[in-house]
């Protein structure tokens, strides 16, 4: 056994992770708690009329469900590949009383030969990984949750939730809001959620020459839209207020958030009107990308083109148009994922198209050219380990600067990754999971290079993403935070995605989980998460003085947000040279 595996599996072994199966039967209790004998009820049906047709939904304690609701046409056939076209034609009567479908899933592959892999195997419970069903890709549904009995006119506010799962993975299924709207009524400040379903992975944000000549990138940022257009047509049958959304999301779907903000150069109006209001990031910002038609991206088509068998097609784009499901799929998903040693050098991303995206979303921030509204915006401390996992191999500094080089940014020099590799100290007693003395380093080099991931995907990026923001809009609200609440978790620390079982689902209902749904439940109310948080500590907007509420489990404070400063000061001096 490696020394490495040795070191983990030593660790990992008084360590036991929560079965999938256990957490979903929790999950699914904690999601209608609010009604004690809910388990015991049976679920009965809401009819509801809509703009788009009638949708026949569930009720089960406090909380009613409709999943499933279609959105667009198919997108299959010759519309695979294709931008989202408009469901304009009544669908009907639905029966939304399920979650809805999953679109095809570029789900990591568990090794039980590997520990690294066998380990990870046991962290797909969470939110971010679980295992879904029902794929296919009829996939552009919508679901909406809202308290039992809602009024019609209710005008509620509306929390759009964007799912993550590094634009590869994730579903409304996963995502079960029931929790959040029951803790909304339980504050008095009741509200619906609603979660869109988006294409990912290949099927969602493939990339190459012949995408951007065809006018099909970034498909699932444009599915995300049309579910936001849907919203605004259809979510007051429901008893929400169209001109109080707040668009929220995590990983992936923070990054998301984002491109919503900065597409069509920041015109987010649809009929006049603001699809929303407001914004929350949950570790994700901007990611600085080069276009859809560079040199990876071209890299990524040929390799599923060649896997697809349509290398000698005349129309490569229409052979994969033309495969059968599972051929594309398969060749789809033949690419590195983002459990893998390329981590998040992700082979699928938004990437600028001229159109929709027009330029970098970094670009896009510095001018200004963003729907400029109030945010809250985040890390969990952790952010990288979850991503070094993969790497037993690099043991020196020398190696972490040829890895950046090979895999991440192939526009910056040796010079300039060596520099910024030396603004992280080698010693073991640092690097992340940080504040942990001699323990956790796996490798020689995994808390220095989970560090790195982590600052450079999101924690540093974040920072840097709001001096930007404040700069060029002074007057629009912000808020940051630093999520410590999983300190002491071998290994991974408070790692990237334990926020949405802490925050999401609220499975461990403790001090952090209640402050932060207060926190963000009186901002989409108020775009203002201290009102009627007498119970918590005043948050100040990150402009007066730079500081961050830091959650921990049974408490928060404010930090102030000027940790690794030198790393930070390379960053933001060459972030020209950052570009996935």
């Amino acid at each position: 056994m490696a020394p490495a595996e040795s070191i983990m599996r030593n660790v990992f072994q008084p360590y036991a992770f929560p079965d999938t199966r256990q957490l979903v039967q929790i999950h699914r209790r904690t999601s209608i708690q609010a009604n004690t004998t809910a388990l015991e009820d049976r679920a009965t049906d809401v009819t509801l009329v809509i703009p788009a047709g009638t949708v026949v939904g569930s009720s089960i304690g406090s909380i009613e469900n409709f999943g499933g609701i279609p959105f667009a046409e198919p997108a299959t056939g010759p519309l695979r590949l294709k931008p989202p076209v408009r469901l304009n034609s009544s669908f009907g009567t639905v029966d939304a009383r399920g979650f809805g479908p999953a679109c095809p899933q570029m789900f990591f592959s568990t090794d039980e030969s590997s520990l690294l892999t066998s380990v990870l195997g046991n962290l797909l419970n969470t939110g971010l990984f679980q295992t879904v069903t029902d794929q296919t890709e009829d996939c552009l549904t919508m679901r909406v949750q809202r308290p039992a009995g809602t009024a019609a006119d209710a005008k509620l506010p509306v929390l759009f939730w964007i799912f993550g799962g590094g634009f590869e993975l994730g579903s409304p299924q996963m995502y079960d809001g029931s929790g959040l709207v029951a803790q909304g009524v339980k504050i008095g400040k009741p509200f619906i959620f609603v979660s869109v379903n988006y294409r990912v992975g290949g099927f969602g944000f493939m990339p190459g020459a012949e995408i951007l000549a065809d006018g099909s990138a970034n498909l699932g940022l444009l599915d995300q839209r049309m579910g936001l257009e849907w919203t605004a047509d259809n979510i007051a049958a429901f008893g929400g207020d169209p001109d109080k959304v707040t668009i929220w999301g995590e990983s992936a779907g923070a990054i998301s958030v984002f491109d919503q903000m900065a597409l069509y150069n920041g015109d987010n109006t649809y009929n006049g009107s603001p699809l929303f209001r407001a914004a929350i990031m949950n570790s994700g910002s901007l990611a600085p990308a080069d276009p859809v038609d560079c040199p990876k991206g071209q890299i990524i088509y040929d390799t599923v083109v060649a896997e697809a068998g349509c290398s000698s097609a005349t129309d490569t784009l229409e052979c994969l148009r033309s495969a059968d499901y599972d051929t594309f799929l398969n060749a789809a998903n033949s690419v590195p994922g983002i459990l893998s040693y390329s981590s998040v050098a992700l082979s699928y991303v938004p990437r600028p198209d001229g159109t929709a995206l027009t330029q970098s979303p970094d670009v896009l921030a510095s001018n200004g050219q963003y729907a400029a509204v109030p945010m809250i915006i985040g890390n969990q401390e952790d952010e990288g380990t979850l991503f070094a996992l993969f790497q037993p191999n690099i043991t020196t500094g020398a190696l972490i600067v040829s890895y950046l080089s090979e895999f991440f940014f192939h526009g910056a020099t040796n010079d300039q990754l060596e520099t910024l590799v030396a603004t992280y100290d080698e010693s073991i007693t640092a690097g992340s999971p940080f504040r942990t003395s001699i323990f956790n380093n796996i490798y020689p080099q995994f808390k220095r290079l989970a560090a790195i991931l982590g600052d450079l995907v999101f924690t540093l990026t974040r920072r840097a993403f709001l001096n930007v923001c404040t700069s060029v809009n002074p007057d629009v609200p912000a808020w940051s935070y630093l999520s410590s609440y999983d300190y002491g978790t071998p290994i991974l620390g408070t790692f990237h995605g334990s926020d949405l079982l802490q925050v999401f689902y609220g499975l461990l209902p403790n001090y952090a989980s209640a402050a932060t749904q207060t926190y963000y439940i009186n901002f989409l109310y108020d775009l203002d998460p201290n009102d009627d948080a007498d119970s918590y500590p005043n948050w100040p907007q990150w402009t007066e003085s730079k500081q961050l509420m830091q959650f921990n489990a049974g408490s928060s404070s404010l930090l102030s947000d000027d940790f690794r400063a030198d790393s930070y000061d390379w960053i933001v001096s060459n972030i020209a040279s950052l570009y996935l």
